[in-house]
C-alpha cells in the first residue's frame, strides 16, 4: 500500500462509526483496535519467520523471545473475528490478556474503553471494523514502522479536526513540534521529558529527528507523563507503531505527583520540550506553597492560573550543566501583572535564552497569538546577560480556522535563534539588566519594532509603548471574560 491508500484504509474505520458514536470518541475505539491488529499481524509474521528458521519446529516458532509482545492463547485478533455474538466483551477479554502477558510493556495501553456497550457497539457495528481491519496484514513487510507511524499520526490530526475542543488534550501543531525539535537539538544519550506529553508528539519527533540526520536515535531517553488515561495510552501505542521501545510514559498529574524521581528527587533531564495546559484553575496552590521538591523556585502562581507552576516544574526538572526547555504559552505569561515578581526572578536568574513570537491559530481550536519561552540552566559565554527576542508574528499560514509554519518560516526563525542577533524587525537582542529595567516585562513587541513604525508617520516609543499598554489591557479583560464563558459552559 502506498501512505495515502493506508490513510485512506484506517479512516475508514473511523468512518464506520459516524453517527453511532461522538466523533470526540473515535479515538478510544480506533486506536485500540489498530494497535491490537498491528501487534497480532507482527506476531503471526515473526512466527512465520521463526518456523522457517528452525525447520518447522512450532515450540521453537512460539518462544517469548522470538517476538516484541506475547499474545496468550485465545487472545489474538483472528480469535475474536472468529466471534458473532457478544464481540465487544471477547474484544475486552483478549485486549486485558494481552496486557496481562506483557506487564511491563502493555499495561494499561488498550485503555477503558466501554466495549460492552450495545447501545453504543452492536455486534453487528463491531464486526463490520473488525472486518474493515481484516482487509490488510499490518505486519512490519506490509507496513513499516515509519509508514504506520505516519499514518497514525494522520490519524491523531484527522481526531483533532473532528473532537473539537477536546482536541488540544492529545495534539500539539506539527509544525510548531518540528520548529521546538530544531531549536533543542537533542543528541544521541539524551534524556528528553515532556511534562504534559499529550499523544507524545513532542517527544517522538526528537527520536525522529536524529533518525532523519542519520544519527544513533535509539539511544535517546524519552520520558513523558500525561493525567488523561487514554491520551496517555495513545502517547504509548503512538511510540510503538513508530517502532520506538526505549520510553517511559506514565499516567498521573505532574503537579500533584510528579511521575520522574531520584533519589526523592525530581529526575534531571537534559532536554525538556511542552505545550502545558494553559491558565488551568483547577490546581492545589496550597500544596505548591510548600512544595517537597522545592518547585516554587520563583514563589506561587496564582490560583487562577498554573502557568509558572508548570515553568517552574520544567526549570526544576532540568540538569543544571546541560539542561534545556522549550514550552509552548500563549502570550500572557510574557507580561501579566499577577506573574511579575516570579517572571523577574526567573529573568534575574539568567535562565531565559530566548523568547519567540508565533501567529495565531497555531493553538489547536484557539485563536491566541502563541509563544516560545526557551530557557537554558548553564548558557554559553556569548550568551549570558542577554535575551533574544524573536518576533515570528507574521511567520505563518492561515489554513481556515488552524494555521501552520510552512518550511521557509521555520528555517527563518531558527536561523535567527541560531544567530542569536539583532535583525531589524524581526530579532533585538536584549541585556538582562534592559529587561529587569521593564520590570521584567518580555512582551515582544517591547523590544522588537514591527514594520509600521518604521513609516514616515512613526510614532514615539513612548506612544508606541502606551498603545500596546492599552491593548494589553483590552485583551486581558477580553481573555478573563473568555474563560468566564467557557467555565460557565
Amino acid at each position: 500500500m502506498t501512505q495515502q491508500e493506508l490513510e485512506k484504509y484506517l479512516w475508514g474505520a473511523a468512518t464506520a462509526l459516524r453517527g453511532t458514536i461522538d466523533a470526540g470518541d473515535y479515538k478510544q475505539y480506533i486506536f485500540p483496535l489498530l494497535f491490537f491488529k498491528r501487534i497480532s499481524d507482527v506476531y503471526d509474521e515473526e512466527f512465520a519467520n521463526a518456523l522457517a528458521e528452525s525447520n518447522g519446529d512450532l515450540e521453537y516458532a512460539a518462544f517469548a523471545e522470538n517476538h516484541h509482545f506475547q499474545i496468550p492463547d485465545g487472545a489474538h485478533w483472528n480469535d475474536v473475528r472468529e466471534k458473532t455474538v457478544n464481540i465487544g466483551a471477547a474484544l475486552q477479554e483478549a485486549m486485558r490478556a494481552i496486557e496481562q502477558a506483557n506487564p511491563d510493556t502493555l499495561f494499561g495501553i488498550f485503555g477503558d474503553a466501554s466495549w460492552t456497550n450495545k447501545d453504543r457497539l452492536s455486534d453487528a457495528i463491531l464486526t463490520d471494523l473488525i472486518e474493515h481491519f481484516s482487509q490488510h496484514k499490518l505486519n512490519l513487510s506490509n507496513v513499516p514502522d515509519d509508514q504506520l507511524g505516519n499514518a497514525y499520526e494522520y490519524l491523531i490530526k484527522e481526531f483533532a479536526d473532528d473532537s473539537g475542543h477536546t482536541a488540544a488534550e492529545f495534539y500539539t501543531n506539527r509544525t510548531v513540534v518540528k520548529l521546538m525539535t530544531l531549536i533543542m537539538d537533542p543528541q544521541p544519550g539524551e534524556s528528553v521529558y515532556d511534562p504534559t506529553c499529550g499523544s507524545g508528539g513532542l517527544l517522538l519527533n526528537c527520536a525522529l529527528h536524529l533518525k532523519d540526520e542519520g544519527k544513533e536515535y535509539r539511544t535517546l531517553k524519552l520520558y513523558g507523563q500525561e493525567i488523561n488515561l487514554l491520551t496517555s495510552a495513545i502517547a504509548r501505542m503512538n511510540m510503538f507503531m513508530h517502532g520506538i521501545e526505549e520510553f517511559s510514559i506514565v499516567r498521573g498529574n505532574t503537579l500533584t505527583n510528579p511521575a520522574f524521581l531520584e533519589n526523592d528527587k525530581l529526575k534531571a533531564f537534559n532536554v525538556i520540550l511542552a505545550n502545558p495546559p494553559y491558565s488551568i484553575k483547577a490546581w492545589d496552590r496550597k500544596a505548591f506553597e510548600s512544595d517537597p521538591y522545592g518547585r516554587n523556585l520563583w514563589g506561587t502562581p496564582p490560583q487562577g492560573c498554573a502557568d509558572y507552576a508548570f515553568q517552574q516544574h520544567i526549570q526544576k526538572s532540568l540538569d543544571m550543566k546541560s539542561g534545556r526547555s522549550i514550552t509552548l504559552w500563549p502570550h500572557g505569561i510574557l507580561f501579566r501583572d499577577a506573574e511579575s515578581d516570579m517572571r523577574r526572578k526567573m529573568i534575574e536568574q539568567d535562565q531565559v535564552e530566548c523568547v519567540i513570537g508565533l501567529g495565531p491559530n497555531l493553538f489547536y481550536n484557539s485563536p491566541m497569538e502563541a509563544c516560545l519561552l526557551i530557557t537554558k540552566t548553564n548558557k554559553e559565554a556569548n550568551k549570558k546577560g542577554k535575551v533574544l527576542f524573536i518576533n515570528a508574528v507574521n511567520e505563518v499560514k492561515q489554513d481556515k480556522n488552524m494555521a501552520f509554519l510552512e518550511p521557509q518560516h521555520i528555517s527563518k526563525i531558527f536561523n535567527a535563534y541560531q544567530d542569536f542577533g539583532d535583525q531589524e524587525n524581526f530579532a533585538a537582542l536584549v541585556t538582562v539588566e534592559d529587561v529587569l529595567a521593564k520590570k521584567g516585562n518580555m512582551a515582544i513587541n517591547l523590544y522588537v519594532r514591527p514594520n509600521a513604525l518604521n513609516l514616515e508617520n512613526s510614532i514615539s516609543f513612548e506612544e508606541a509603548y502606551q498603545q500596546w499598554n492599552d491593548s494589553a489591557d483590552e485583551l486581558k479583560s477580553s481573555m478573563e471574560a473568555l474563560f468566564k464563558t467557557l467555565t460557565a459552559s
